[in-house]
């Protein structure tokens, strides 16, 4: 039988010789898949339009975030502490504003104003001193105690918890004999922490005035200073009292630059 050249009995085909069935080159980039078939320029820019769109949406995400109000991220816990505070400063500043006016009343009421004016004065003088830490102070409050077997727990965490008593409420606050001011600082290291240059040493004593639900409410908020100090192997001690005494004193400050006005 007479066999056609250049072809196996297959249609477009042809053979090696062999009998092995090849493509024509046409027929063979046509059966390639279209992919491999795509510019590789094409398919980099591609690429690199998705990577940017990708970036451009999570720096997008992540500007939202920090911008975003965290109060509706916290826990209804939370929010209560923090709404019991704001209730407890708005009650302080009315307070405040009702004895002013009082104050006023009887300067313009009465004859002997010179008296009133002093009896004002002490009674401010005695306000200041108690803020300032240069006199003793007492009232209901908590008691606080910090333990630290690994020597783990940081100024920072010391610092936190003395944020959150003052965020509470908190009128005085005393750590260890340090009495704690508007100028107090903790410095040192995790062991070796210190307040104000004084040296403290754990298991580390807290005291603090103002209101003891709210105060020992916002020591326990989760992921604050109680569950810190847990993390590091310590525990935290917090009772309520009805009386707490601060005793230690600041030094009177002399002001070098600071002048009152009016």
């Amino acid at each position: 039988m007479r066999r056609v050249a250049g072809t196996n009995g297959r249609r477009g085909g042809r053979t090696n010789g062999r009998g092995r069935h090849h493509l024509d080159p046409q027929r063979r980039a046509e059966a390639r898949p279209t992919g491999l078939r795509a510019h590789p320029v094409l398919s980099g820019v591609l690429i690199g339009v998705l990577c940017l769109a990708l970036g451009v949406a999570l720096v997008t995400q992540v500007r939202r975030t920090r911008a975003g109000d965290t109060l509706a991220e916290q826990r209804p816990q939370d929010l209560v502490v923090l709404l019991d505070g704001l209730q407890q400063r708005e009650a302080a500043l009315r307070k405040e504003i009702a004895d002013s006016e009082e104050t006023l009343s009887r300067l313009r009421a009465t004859g002997d104003r010179a008296a009133a004016a002093r009896e004002e004065a002490q009674r401010r003088a005695a306000a200041l001193g108690v803020l300032s830490g240069t006199v003793p102070a007492a009232g209901p409050g908590v008691r606080i105690g910090l333990t630290d077997p690994a020597g783990k727990i940081s100024p920072e965490v010391l610092l936190d918890a003395l944020q959150e008593l003052r965020a509470a409420g908190a009128e005085a606050v005393q750590v260890g004999e340090v009495r704690v001011g508007v100028d107090s600082a903790f410095t040192g290291a995790a062991g070796d922490v210190r307040l104000d240059g004084v040296q403290l040493r754990a298991p580390y004593s807290v005291l603090a005035i103002g209101d003891p639900p709210t105060l020992a409410a916002a020591l326990n908020i989760p992921g604050g200073v109680v569950d810190t100090v847990e993390r590091s192997g310590g525990k935290v001690e917090v009772r309520q009292a009805d009386r707490v005494e601060i005793t230690a004193l600041r030094p009177v400050r002399t002001h070098k630059y600071a002048r009152p006005t009016g």
